[in-house]
């Protein structure tokens, strides 16, 4: 629970003593092995989850291949925001790549944390705006960077992602094939 604190320190806002209290009682733990699918197309989600431990790739199924669209690491919140927000269905699967453990909040627990507490509305709003400025960053990226770039870009930011994630999620979150990748890491090794 204390990198969920520091994270809520270090990027939104401080709070009281009694807040933290509240918030965190409100966090359950949970574990998945590798490979599990956290959350499947077709259902809505109930969860805003903290990753304590671990990688989750979202995707989307096609009938030939998967799109994996992003990738989310150790430290940070996942979660199918749209889904949650709307209380629609997913139209993507979230799947762990590495065994991860999670602490998660439930939709109306959410809900019960921006009512009762001091700083949840600002911490929602807070948190709402960073991931708008993570989608949209991403976004800019795939229509201005090469596939190099956002391969080079993306091993700066998570240097042990090689050894972690299978090469065909990373070459479909840039948005190439894994043959292209294949060339790109044999011209920059």
């Amino acid at each position: 629970m204390e990198q969920i604190r520091f994270f809520f320190q270090s990027n939104y806002t401080d709070f009281s003593e009694q807040d933290w209290l509240i918030i965190s009682s409100k966090f359950i733990r949970q574990e998945f092995p590798k490979k599990t699918l956290i959350l499947k197309k077709g259902e809505v989600e109930d969860y805003v989850s903290f990753i304590e431990e671990g990688i989750v790739r979202y995707f989307i199924p096609k009938e030939n291949k998967e799109v994996t669209f992003e990738l989310t690491f150790s430290n940070n919140f996942i979660g199918a925001y749209d889904s949650f927000i709307t209380r629609l269905p997913s139209v993507y699967h979230i799947e762990t790549i590495t065994p991860v453990t999670l602490w998660r909040v439930s939709y109306h627990d959410v809900q019960m944390l921006f009512q009762s507490t001091a700083r949840g509305n600002l911490i929602g709003r807070l948190a709402s705006e960073k991931l708008f400025l993570e989608k949209a960053r991403r976004e800019i990226s795939l229509l201005n960077d090469t596939a190099e770039q956002r391969y080079l870009s993306l091993f700066t930011e998570q240097p042990d992602l090689i050894k972690k994630i299978p090469l065909q999620y990373i070459a479909s979150y840039i948005g190439i094939t894994p043959q292209a990748l294949s060339r790109i890491r044999r011209r920059i090794s």
